[in-house]
């Protein structure tokens, strides 16, 4: 299920890139809508990058089963002599490779650009790897929840994004603590702690709400 969902991405790179092509947008802009200083932008870059990073993976959940339920594969997996809950749990880590991946290579730079100090960057990636992991776990319960309704990508956003906002306070705190000569463990603990938490829950929650719709 994994290296399916890869080689799909493969064949529509045009739609994969989307979350990154939009995640560089919005950080690019920022500088021209604020004062241009450097202290400014530094202060401000760890809210830049998680916001930039927060709607692009948001960006991207609507289609995490949506294409596979059109075209009858998710009907499949149903129907498989394997776990469900694993193959779904394939197709979220799938999901992270695919959107969450690139951003965290792209990241570095865009906060170089955003003039934050190059001690940070280590903690920017860890705060991303764990943050977006936990994005895109709970955005797999919505996703599964606004799968066949009419305006779906607007009741995702709505489901999502108040379960966002812990992710979000850490991620930026952990950022905005390293940038004052502070010690982040605390806040990035946390982000562990969450990333755990949906991992135990996500993906059987995800597999109970598709099941629920076949039934």
């Amino acid at each position: 299920m994994l290296w399916r969902d890869l080689q799909l991405a493969y064949r529509k790179r045009s739609d994969c890139l989307q979350p990154l092509l939009f995640f560089i947008m919005v950080t690019s802009l920022f500088p021209l809508a604020l004062n241009p200083q450097p202290q400014l932008l530094a202060t401000m870059a760890p809210a830049i990058i998680w916001v930039a990073a927060l709607l692009a993976v948001l960006l991207s959940l609507e289609r995490l089963f949506y294409t596979d339920w059109q075209d009858g594969s998710l009907e499949q997996m149903f129907l498989s002599p394997h776990p469900f809950m694993v193959l779904v749990t394939a197709k979220i880590f799938a999901h992270w490779l695919i959107t969450c991946v690139p951003l965290l290579l792209i990241a570095p730079f865009m906060a170089l650009a955003l003039n934050l100090s190059l001690p940070i960057i280590p903690i920017l990636l860890i705060s991303l790897s764990l943050g977006t992991g936990i994005l895109t776990l709970i955005g797999a319960i919505g996703s599964a929840l606004s799968l066949s309704l009419p305006q779906g990508g607007i009741l995702l956003s709505l489901i999502v994004l108040p379960l966002f906002i812990p992710s979000l306070v850490f991620g930026a705190g952990a950022m905005v603590l390293a940038s004052a000569g502070l010690t982040s463990q605390g806040a990035l603990a946390w982000l562990g702690v969450l990333l755990l938490l949906a991992l135990c829950f996500a993906p059987w929650v995800s597999s109970v709400v598709l099941r629920m719709g076949f039934e």
